[in-house]
């Protein structure tokens, strides 16, 4: 819920398929970037076991200032998982993360 930037009654809803008229714009591009990070996190770590690891592991890359990428994209902005999005793109296209 936190990550879509959604509130519980609408979680439920969406959870049981009683939403009908869909996500608003801002939770569709949440969960956009979500997918996003998803992807490059299996071309990045295949193995499900590394992949959860790293997403809660602390970071020392500049974007997450020693906290986990998990506790980055929490922080309530789309401006968050852009972030963990990109560092992931430039590590997955072997660009420099800062």
């Amino acid at each position: 819920m936190a990550l879509l930037g959604i509130g519980n009654c609408t979680y439920l809803d969406w959870k049981t398929g009683r939403l009908h008229e869909g996500l608003d714009g801002t939770a569709l591009e949440r969960l956009s970037h979500l997918f996003g990070i998803y992807s490059c996190l299996q071309l990045l770590l295949p193995i499900p076991e590394r992949a959860d690891a790293w997403i809660r592991r602390p970071n020392s890359a500049p974007p997450f200032a020693g906290n986990s990428a998990l506790h980055r994209m929490l922080g309530g902005h789309i401006s968050d998982l852009i972030a963990v999005r990109e560092y992931l793109h430039a590590q997955r296209d072997g660009a420099p993360s800062d």
